[in-house]
């Protein structure tokens, strides 16, 4: 092909080129417009990308439970005793003592938590065993009120249908069954432990091995790994004092089995927003059995009083101070969780939803109104458009430019002392 015929080649002899022929009527548009349209649809498609690919992940998850849910037991617990080892390496001790040291701790709150719910289930069972003919006949004396306000027949039945020993042993049941889970997974729990303390050590080394380049990796997993630790320590805080005043109350008051109740009352309380109601049906409804309504209602009076003031109205301010969730979030996650890991998600919900924020939202700098939607005040912006993250990663940078300073006039004093030697 001549290339002076090529109407895209500069002309030699002064002219101008000729103009390009237009586009016939009802051809294609220009190529150029392909990127604006491809652009456009470029978020959207990442949406969608994005929650097919949670949807297949959450699914897998749901699928091998047995397997994610004692590892991310196993992981929050390393998580709550890792703080240990600290202090231990100050006074000089080997990083292995300090790492046995985390996994006796760790594997004494898992044996002291399984011997908890043992001996809560076996008292629960034999509490129903002994009360068995008098659930029966309290059963029969709310159906036959029930029936006397006019209700339907079915409808009465259905509701005094939970005070039957059937049910209620149903329920012992499932119970038993979630317990004997753990406890079989336990050995896998403790191997879990060990390793991830061992591996705890090591990864503290990795901004050290990387340089900053690792940093705001760690930083991210550090945040996560405070707001897991102060949510434990707030709820077992609160969870131990609740107890001890429904104990008491329920002792006083005489209802069956208080220590039961205290220790339900104590586990309950890691399950946000709805451990009360939890922890409130089985005792009521054994009053009710031992000492009909009077007693039934005193019950949830004291649990009212004592435990919506501690938990419904106290509670919530420190564990969102702590963890920097919304309220609403936190109770999502709760029913989230549990329908995809059991019921182990109810306590592990709330170290479940951080991790996934961590993992997804705080590594994004334009999710960051996400963040602030979720509850994380960091992420609001201040006064002049910037934000908590951002201060706090320039103060970061600041403080590791003065080390990195300092390091370096450290090094040049020795090296003038020992060239002056």
């Amino acid at each position: 092909m001549d290339p002076e015929g090529d109407p895209t080649r500069p002309r030699t002899d002064g002219s101008a080129a000729p103009a390009a022929p237009a586009a016939a009527p009802g051809s294609a548009a220009p190529d150029s417009a392909t990127p604006a349209a491809a652009a456009a649809t470029t978020p959207m498609l990442r949406i969608l990308l994005g929650l097919a690919a949670a949807v297949v992940a959450l699914a897998g998850i749901s699928a091998a439970r047995e397997l994610f849910g004692p590892l991310a037991l196993a992981a929050v617990i390393v998580i709550i005793c890792h703080p240990l080892r600290h202090p231990l390496e100050r006074w000089g001790l080997p990083r292995w003592l300090a790492t046995t040291a985390v996994i006796a701790v760790a594997w004494a709150v898992l044996l002291v938590m399984a011997l908890l719910l043992g001996f809560a289930g076996m008292e629960f069972t034999q509490l129903v065993i002994t009360y068995a003919g008098d659930l029966r006949a309290t059963a029969d004396d709310v159906l036959a009120w029930l029936t006397g306000l006019g209700l339907d027949y079915r409808l009465s039945d259905g509701l005094t249908g939970v005070l039957t020993p059937s049910a209620i042993l149903g329920f012992v049941t499932s119970l038993g069954n979630g317990v004997l889970i753990v406890l079989t997974a336990l050995f896998f729990i403790f191997a879990y432990v060990i390793f991830m303390a061992a591996d705890a050590a090591r990864y503290g080394r990795a901004e050290s091995a990387f340089g900053p380049a690792a940093h705001p990796a760690m930083e991210r997993i550090t945040r996560f790994n405070s707001g897991v630790r102060r949510y434990y320590v707030v709820n077992a805080a609160f969870g131990l004092l609740v107890a001890v005043v429904d104990g008491l109350a329920l002792w006083w008051m005489g209802v069956p089995a208080p220590l039961v109740w205290a220790i339900l009352s104590f586990v309950t309380n890691f399950v946000p927003n709805i451990g009360f109601v939890l922890g409130l049906v089985p005792p009521a409804l054994l009053a009710l059995v031992v000492g009909g309504w009077p007693l039934m209602l005193g019950v949830i009076a004291v649990y009212c009083v004592a435990n919506v003031l501690l938990q419904v109205l106290i509670q919530p301010k420190f564990v969102s101070d702590a963890v920097s969730l919304s309220l609403t979030l936190s109770f999502f996650s709760v029913l989230f969780w549990t329908f995809v890991i059991g019921p182990l998600g109810a306590i592990l919900s709330i170290p479940l939803t951080l991790l996934v924020r961590a993992l997804v939202l705080e590594g994004d700098p334009g999710a960051r109104w996400l963040r602030w939607l979720s509850g994380d005040t960091s992420a609001a912006p201040n006064g002049d458009g910037t934000s908590t993250d951002g201060a706090r990663a320039r103060g970061n940078a600041i403080r590791r430019a003065a080390a990195r300073s300092d390091s370096r006039a450290a090094a040049r004093r020795a090296s003038a002392r020992s060239d002056a030697g």
